[in-house]
């Protein structure tokens, strides 16, 4: 646990970095974040040489990614350039984030859970439409799941979704009102219920009985893995692939990752935010910041990180096909990425704004579910 505690103490120091930022440039206070720094105080130079600086608003479990890409990227701007740079990270529940944004938190680029909450942003007048076709694969150059994290020994005998609905089970997830990651939970188990041929109230109520097991909604998925992990509430934590090995990692032996039947393909987007770029003369870093995340190199840092490489090839790198659904170690061989599970995407639920209307928006399902209307 060690590790976790050290952790916390660091994003709490990076938070207070970046709320005070937020003071200095008038553009108020952000989420939990953290930073990586290269540079010196010039700002938004395009030319060789120099210095410039951008910000990165992000969502809750790509602390550890953006701190490793951000170390690459700042390597390969400044060999490719000449320029130092300074990269600011920022850090919340991705539907938090994306309203911060939104209502006026100074971002050069988001790289949000999902394309939704990008969409806040544009909303707002802050992104140009058609920024889902700027970057390659719909703008999302990784991608995760949604898996369960349970205790060591699995005290519960938590297999699959339907479990989560047993009595004396406490589940931890976020509240998918302000976090990405949730509302990709929330759907995952939507799908795992439809496929066991449920009618849509028969699905309706199987979602409210696991809800009704929830202890904690957290506003973000990291703070969610902070009430499973360090606080000891719930028998099981609905988690981003990528914070269960995490925490596999950092608590070897406490933890095992089981894996349901089916899941969800998460695709986390990327845009450059246009209206700021132009304001500060940075549209050409931020881009090739965000157009970089594709490269051999930064695959593999995601990778590292437990996202799931966009290049098939990279991908192929770190894949197995994994004897049962329980995993209780990291992989020696570094091959951790599961393959043979069940996947759907968004696109069945009618992409995401058709989601957010019929699940998620004000007096929608997810709210009749969980206020018992």
């Amino acid at each position: 646990m060690r590790n976790i505690l050290l952790r916390k103490k660091t994003l709490a120091f990076a938070a207070t970095a970046v709320l005070a930022l937020g003071a200095l440039t008038g553009c108020g206070g952000s989420s939990a974040g953290s930073s990586s720094a290269s540079g010196t105080e010039e700002s938004g130079s395009q030319s060789s040489g120099g210095s410039v600086e951008i910000t990165n608003v992000s969502y809750d479990p790509t602390r550890e990614l953006y701190v490793a890409y951000n170390d690459l990227f700042t390597e390969y701007w400044k060999d490719k350039t000449g320029q130092d740079i300074t990269i600011t990270q920022s850090h919340g529940g991705s539907g938090k984030q994306a309203l911060e944004v939104a209502n006026g938190l100074e971002a050069d680029v988001v790289t949000l859970a999902l394309e939704g909450d990008v969409d806040v942003v544009a909303d707002a007048g802050l992104i140009e439409p058609g920024y889902v076709s700027e970057f390659d694969l719909d703008s999302s150059p990784y991608t995760s799941t949604i898996v369960f994290l349970v205790r060591k020994g699995n005290p519960k005998n938590i297999q699959d979704w339907d479990d989560l609905t047993k009595d004396g089970v406490g589940v931890i997830t976020p509240s998918p009102k302000t976090s990405g990651g949730a509302r990709w939970n929330y759907l995952a188990a939507w799908y795992y219920f439809e496929t066991q041929g449920q009618s849509e109230d028969e699905v309706k109520a199987s979602v409210k009985k696991l809800y009704s097991n929830v202890l904690v909604l957290d506003s973000g998925a990291r703070g969610a893995t902070t009430t499973f992990t360090e606080n000891g509430q719930g028998d099981v934590l609905i988690a981003w692939e990528n914070e269960a090995f995490l925490s596999l990692k950092e608590a070897p032996g406490e933890y095992e990752i089981v894996v349901p039947s089916v899941s969800i393909l998460c695709q986390p987007t990327v845009a450059v935010v246009d209206e700021v770029v132009d304001n500060r003369g940075t549209r050409e870093v931020a881009t090739e910041y965000l157009k970089y995340l594709y490269s051999d190199d930064a695959q593999r840092v995601e990778a590292e990180n437990y996202y799931r490489p966009s290049s098939a090839d990279i991908l192929e790198e770190y894949a197995t096909e994994a004897d049962g659904n329980v995993i209780t170690e990291l992989p020696s061989d570094g091959k951790w990425i599961i393959t043979n599970v069940e996947l759907t995407d968004i696109n069945h639920f009618g992409g995401w704004k058709e989601a957010l209307e019929k699940h998620f928006n004000d007096g929608a399902l997810f709210d009749s579910i969980y206020e018992g209307e």
